[in-house]
């Protein structure tokens, strides 16, 4: 299971614990609002897999390499881990698309930035992508 402390701008699966960055404007489940939802979820979609390190995605899709493909950008790098809500009030999580993803902002790691998503540095979110399937369960904790 991963969990993803707010409060510590932690990831956690087992043993490991990844510094990452949540939503900027806190936790909540409204759509457009830069939120991270709290609640269960689980892994429903990886995207990325063999792709280069630094990749850049834009709709799930590598469009080209960090900085390049970036456009300036707070860019989505590396692979994506979808996360689908299993509970009411986060079931729209899916259509927000938050998602764990690389980034190009790893000066920010440590401190709530993203857009909602779960942020890690390029080669966690890499050795995170390899020991995570599809289905793994996921709790986003205030």
């Amino acid at each position: 299971m991963i969990t993803v402390s707010v409060s510590e701008q932690k990831l956690r699966l087992g043993q490991l614990c990844f510094e990452c960055s949540t939503g900027k404007a806190g936790v909540g489940t409204e759509p457009g609002s830069g939120r991270t939802p709290p609640g269960r979820f689980e892994i429903c979609s990886k995207h990325g897999e063999n792709a280069p390190l630094l990749t850049v995605f834009r709709g799930r899709i590598p469009v080209g390499l960090y900085p390049e493909a970036a456009r300036g950008e707070d860019a989505i790098l590396t692979r994506i881990l979808a996360l689908h809500g299993l509970e009411p009030h986060n079931a729209n999580t899916r259509s927000r698309y938050i998602y764990i993803h690389g980034t190009n902002e790893t000066a920010l790691l440590g401190t709530p930035a993203s857009h909602g998503c779960i942020r890690l540095s390029p080669q966690d979110m890499l050795t995170l992508f390899e020991l995570v399937k599809i289905g793994t369960p996921v709790s986003i904790v205030p």
